[in-house]
């Protein structure tokens, strides 16, 4: 069965796609003439003449499309010197009929299986079945390895180079990566080493130059620091000078009494020669070479101090992007901060030569500034050697960052993988079994085509259509065995050929007749009992309003065998401009407001010269016809309504047929009927009803039933019996067996 066609650039369709979906057993199109109708029984007739458009069948299962439309017409009455012959199945073999059925049914279960099966791979509207999981299952893991990509692209983007404007070249690449086992590291390294080595051509760095500290570390164990400096100890005032501990006063003060002319500063009392050189013996040579050395210390602690600050300040305005800047900062403070005190404690034992001092170590924080030099120079080495060797560096990096995007994808890649193995096995499993059913199927068909061509015949075909023109009283012309056997002719009574001299109807209706037979046959000894679609475009064209009914019930027949599943039509298209015949094969007592389960209703317009279609919920051809015949059925009918009704309902209908003289039937009742059939009528002759039609007869509770009965009647009498057991919703006769 057909669940959906899409159409595009086909004849009056422009490039916008047009698509007929949610298809049933029975598909109504309703449009005027040219609105692109036929281009749709065209593209079922052949769709591979219409590549731009579609037709999708349920679960994958093409069946056999019968079209009747202008082109059948053509080929086989027009363009055709005799029509092929209809073979159908012979009536006498029932073990061979029997055989046929069984086979046809292992057929119809097969074909049911492979569809089922197909549906569960993908189904028609795209939405479900393994190979849509499996469609999604890829796209749901292409996103989140697409997120991967957005996340660190801005950093990482030379890793990703060739993949990063393709979500799908990307996936594939993160598969092809499984088996990556590069180094994994961090992704702050990552980006660290993307920048030197993804970002401009890197020159070569120089190292930082090692500090020495020796010298400025060999000060701490000046022995001097720890001296007490005093002078001479044999001299006359050293006992003075030991007692008060005050030899450092003593020194300072001695520049004073120099400088007062060997007057004492703070007795101003003259002093004689014997007490100067008291002085000058105590403050001898060692006292002075002493003091010369904490001056020394001073100056030389002060100048490598400065030196070392200095290259420091250096390093860190070179802003080495190997170097922990901030860190080196921090230690430089450190060490200004130590350096600082120990000036102090330096200056305090110049001041004060005798006190014994000790300096804060530098050892610590020179060894961290020496170990954050090493380790930036360490890193420069290895950047310098990347430099010399950059492709095979971006190569190695390269590798990295993909593995690190797989450690980051290592839980969605373990689940895709598991989901992708078990929806693979399903899908394969279950195409083994539709190539399996698709051989046995063939196998059956076969076996069919050759029951069938023991049992076929074009004779039953020819019966039935002379019988059917015979019936609908066409007495000119019938249907005759070509001399080759297998195909028909039209002949006159006196056996001359028909074919030139038949009307547009009568061509038309034999056309019909001949499409009709097929679909019970096949124009070949075998394939008559296929499944099929049916299409009928315009099938009443140029018909009378009589045979529009005929072909009206005989369609309507083919939809009961659709419905009980008795043959082997399993859906129906109809498309028409006629109104009337629309009404006629759409009408079904079961629908309410909206269409049936069974059935879709679609609208085929043009809009400034391109064709649509447009999908109703309900019969889109509704008028008050049909409200007229609801209140006839009606058990609570209005009394007081019910003449006019019924006078309205044959004045729509048979003014439409026209050419149906309803007053001939007046003398076919009697008595109160005939006044009855008289005032129904005369709305159709006169287009209104005489004034005094109601004194003829008073519609009353007795009369309603007279009124009824003389109303269906009228059809019964006019041969449209088949049109009033339809619009009240009683069950038709059979028309026609074939």
């Amino acid at each position: 069965m057909i669940e959906s066609i899409t159409i595009s650039g086909a004849a009056s369709f422009g490039q916008e796609t047009q698509t007929l979906s949610g298809l049933a057993q029975f598909n109504y199109l309703f449009g005027s003439n040219g609105v692109g109708k036929t281009t749709v029984s065209r593209i079922l007739a052949e769709e591979s003449a219409h590549p731009s458009c579609s037709v999708g069948w349920k679960g994958g299962t093409k069946l056999e499309a019968l079209v009747y439309n202008p082109d059948f017409v053509e080929k086989n009455f027009r363009q055709a010197s005799a029509l092929k012959g209809v073979f159908t199945l012979g009536e006498k073999q029932q073990e061979t009929l029997d055989k046929i059925a069984v086979a046809k049914a292992e057929v119809d279960g097969l074909t049911a299986k492979i569809e089922n099966l197909n549906q569960g791979l993908q189904n028609q509207d795209g939405a479900s079945g393994k190979k849509v999981e499996l469609a999604t299952l890829e796209s749901n893991f292409k996103d989140k390895c697409w997120s991967q990509k957005q996340k660190h692209d801005a950093k990482l983007q030379g890793g990703f180079t060739g993949y990063r404007n393709s979500s799908d070249k990307f996936k594939e690449k993160v598969l092809q990566e499984t088996s990556n086992t590069t180094e994994l590291l961090s992704l702050a390294d990552l980006e660290k080493k993307a920048e030197s080595i993804f970002g401009q051509t890197p020159i070569a760095e120089q190292p930082i130059a090692a500090i020495n500290t020796a010298g400025l570390l060999t000060h701490e164990s000046n022995p001097i620091l720890k001296k007490r400096v005093i002078g001479k100890e044999d001299v006359d005032i050293a006992a003075m000078i030991k007692k008060l501990g005050n030899s450092d006063w003593v020194r300072a003060g001695r520049t004073f009494y120099d400088a007062n002319d060997k007057t004492c500063p703070f007795c101003q009392q003259e002093t004689d020669d014997s007490f100067a050189k008291s002085l000058n013996d105590y403050f001898d040579e060692t006292f002075m070479a002493d003091s010369k050395a904490i001056d020394d210390l001073a100056s030389n602690y002060v100048t490598e101090a400065q030196r070392i600050q200095h290259q420091l300040s250096s390093i860190i305005a070179s802003s080495s992007k190997f170097l922990d800047i901030e860190k080196m900062k921090s230690e430089k403070e450190i060490l200004e901060a130590k350096i600082n005190i120990n000036n102090q404690r330096i200056a305090s034992k110049k001041k004060e030569a005798s006190q014994v001092i000790e300096l804060e170590s530098l050892t610590n924080v020179l060894d961290a500034i020496k170990s954050l030099i090493d380790d930036t120079n360490t890193k420069i080495v290895e950047y310098n050697q990347m430099v010399a060797n950059l492709d095979a560096e971006r190569k190695t990096l390269t590798s990295q960052i993909w593995r690190f995007v797989l450690e980051e994808l290592k839980t969605d890649l373990a689940t895709y993988r598991t989901n992708k193995d078990n929806l693979n096995k399903a899908i394969i499993s279950m195409e083994s079994q539709i190539e399996k059913a698709e051989i046995e199927k063939k196998k059956k068909q076969a076996e069919i085509w050759e029951l069938e061509k023991k049992t076929t015949s074009v004779q039953p075909t020819i019966d039935a259509i002379n019988a059917l023109l015979s019936s609908f009283g066409f007495q000119s012309f019938k249907l005759a065995k070509a001399q080759n056997g297998t195909s028909y002719r039209l002949l006159r009574q006196d056996n001359s050929d028909a074919k030139a001299t038949l009307s547009e109807g009568e061509k038309t209706f034999v056309t019909f007749l001949y499409f009709y037979h097929l679909l019970k046959g096949s124009t070949s000894e075998s394939g008559m009992t296929t499944n099929r679609v049916v299409v009928f475009d315009d099938p009443v064209s140029s018909l009378d309003s009589e045979v529009l009914f005929i072909v009206s019930s005989l369609i309507k027949g083919l939809f009961d065998e659709v419905r009980s599943g008795t043959g082997h039509i399993k859906q129906v298209f109809v498309l028409t401009h006629n109104v009337y015949f629309h009404k006629e094969i759409t009408y079904n007592q079961k629908r309410n407001d909206k269409a049936l389960t069974e059935e879709t209703f679609w609208i085929v317009r043009k809009q400034d010269s391109i064709s649509k279609v447009e999908k109703r919920d309900a019969n889109p051809i509704s008028t008050s016809y049909d409200l007229l015949w609801s209140e006839v059925r009606r058990e609570d009918r209005s009394k007081l309504t019910i003449q006019n009704t019924l006078r309205r309902i044959l004045e729509n209908y048979f003014k439409i047929l026209g050419g149906v003289d309803l007053n001939s039937l007046y003398e076919k009742f009697e008595g109160q009927e005939k006044l009855i059939c008289k005032s129904l009528v005369s709305w159709v002759n006169d287009g209104s009803h005489f004034a005094h039609d109601d004194l003829y007869v008073a519609p009353d509770d007795t009369q309603i039933d007279t009124y009824l009965k003389v109303f269906e009647e009228v059809f019964k009498k006019s041969d449209h019996h088949a049109h009033y057991r339809m619009m009240m919703g009683i069950q038709q006769e059979k028309v026609v067996s074939a």
